[in-house]
Formats: C-alpha cells, structure tokens, sequence
C-alpha cells in the first residue's frame, strides 16, 4: 500500500491527492455492503456509489478495514474481498476501530466509524442510506447508535435518507437536536422515513441545491464543532407502497421480538425480514436511495471545495 498514512489509516493516491489538492472528496461506508445487502446486490451497489460520486463531481473513498489497517479509498479487489459474505468481516463502530486494527482483522464501517476517519484524514462529506438513531423501546433496552454521538462531536456533513422506519424516529430527532446536530430537508420539510419519503415528522429547514446545503455546513462549521445532517427522501417513484411497508414493519417487529434480537444483530434481522416480505422491494428502494444520496454527496463535496478555494 502506498500514500500517505496516519498511524494505522492509508489513504489512497487518488483520495489523498484530491484531499490535499482541496477537490471534492466523499467518504462511504462499508457496513451496508458486507451486513445491510444481499450478495450480489451489495458489491453492484458498491461500485454504483463510487460511480455516482463521481458523477456529482468528487473523489470516492470507500472506506474498510483489511488486515489491522483501516484503507481510505479501497481498491476494487478490496472491496470485492470485504464484501464476501464468506469472509465474515466484522462490524466496526467508532468505538472498536483500535481493537479491530489491534487483532489485525477485517471489517465493516459504521457511519460513526466513517465520520470519525473521515474527519481524520481531512474528508468533510459522507454518504449513506440511512442514518442510525433511537431503536424503540430504549427506554428499557437503552439501544441507541452511535452514529448520533459521533455526529455530534464530527464535524462532517452526512448526505442521508433520514433513519430507518424500525428505529424511534421521533426520539432519533430530538437526540440529534439535543446534541447539536442541524436536520435539513433537501427539497422537503418532511424528515424521510428511509423506505418512505414522509416520516410523518417536519423539519424546521430544508435546502433547495448542492450549493445551498455546502453553504449552510460552512457557516454551522464556523460557529459549531457538530456534524450536519442533510435528508435527502428516496424519489417519489422509488418508495415502497405505505400499506406494504406498514405490514413489513409489524411483521419485522414482532420477529425481533419473538427471537430476542438484540445489539448489532437488530438492523440485520429486521431488514432481511422487510426483504422477505416486500418480495425483495425493499432491497431496490435501499439501493436506489443510497445511489442518489452518493450523487448529491458528490455535488455538495464540489460546491464545498469550490466554496473554500
């Protein structure tokens, strides 16, 4: 591996030249390749991001851990090898990124993984499909992602499809509101529901272009220290059908609960069965929204570094 290398972080030619040169550069993470799609749906996705990255203008960098280093700008060999479902890579949070590089093993970004290397290696826009948030019940289970922490104290601006309709999402939003986070719509005041264009929760700001959410992150990231949340709903044509996915949902919950689902493997039993009863629905809703979000990512990234030039 060549470039330049912070510790146990390598970052690649490509991404670190753009860095240094101050062009557009968007990170990705890897937990949706190797836990949250299907093989081989998740390599394709994978490599469509990176594509419509481009396409909006920025540099991709695609983000995983290989043998104990953690790789800004995977290659595609490694991304194929990361997302081998055969090859169990680990899911990795912020909070495990020392230990994984420690064992010398494999694994998965988390969006808190993500911002936080990101931000590190001097990446100010990410991309994913859905943010992580409050899972229902927290009040008992006190189950809530990290991601939202790690906002709030990254100052990263995160391009998504709001949360994932099996999380609280009314709890999700006052969390991020307590910490700091700003919320804003891209085309709507209605916070997204993931599957779904409407939550049935309204955000106070919205923005119109690339260039209007770049310029808001620059003045937040004057005055605050904390991440920026741009929801970006999935395309009308796009969004599962709400009785289907109300179905879905129960059907998802009451699985979880009947089997005592709990930790890191929530996410991942709850979308297979949002896949199994949606006939495979949801899995293209999931990919066509987290390819569009990679492409507005692409085009905020452009306008920021043409705004910092």
């Amino acid at each position: 591996m060549t470039n330049f290398r912070f510790s146990s972080v390598v970052v690649r030619d490509e991404v670190a030249t753009a860095v240094h040169e101050g062009r557009g550069v968007v990170a990705l993470e890897t937990t949706i390749v190797v836990h949250g799609l299907p093989s081989p749906v998740n390599l394709e996705v994978a490599r469509e991001c990176e594509t419509s990255v481009r396409n909006g203008g920025s540099v991709p960098a695609t983000i995983g851990v290989l043998d104990g280093r953690v790789v800004v700008g995977l290659t595609s060999d490694e991304l194929e090898r990361l997302a081998d479902p055969q090859r169990g890579a680990a899911k990795l949070s912020a909070r495990d990124l020392g230990i994984a590089l420690a064992a010398g093993t494999d694994g998965a970004m988390t969006v808190a993984a993500t911002i936080t290397i990101a931000e590190h290696v001097g990446i100010s826009v990410m991309a994913t499909g859905g943010l992580g948030g409050v899972h229902r019940d927290a009040n008992k289970s006190y189950d809530e992602s990290a991601d939202l922490t790690a906002l709030s104290r990254r100052s990263v601006l995160v391009v998504a499809s709001g949360v994932k309709s099996i999380l609280d999402i009314g709890a999700t939003l006052e969390r991020l509101d307590t910490l700091g986070v700003p919320v804003v719509g891209y085309g709507t005041h209605q916070f997204p529901g993931f599957y779904l264009r409407d939550s049935g929760f309204e955000l106070d700001w919205s923005v119109a272009s690339a260039d209007e959410a770049a310029g808001a992150f620059l003045c937040h990231r004057e005055l605050m220290a904390t991440g920026f949340l741009v929801a970006n709903p999935v395309a009308a044509n796009q969004e599962l059908d709400r009785h289907l996915h109300d179905e879905a949902l129960e059907g998802a919950l009451t699985r979880a609960q009947l089997e005592g689902v709990s930790g890191k493997a929530v996410t991942p039993t709850l979308l297979a069965e949002f896949a199994r009863h949606t006939g495979g629905l949801s899995v293209e809703v999931n990919r066509d929204l987290v390819v569009a979000n990679a492409g507005l990512a692409g085009a905020i990234a452009t306008s920021l570094a043409r705004d910092l030039a």
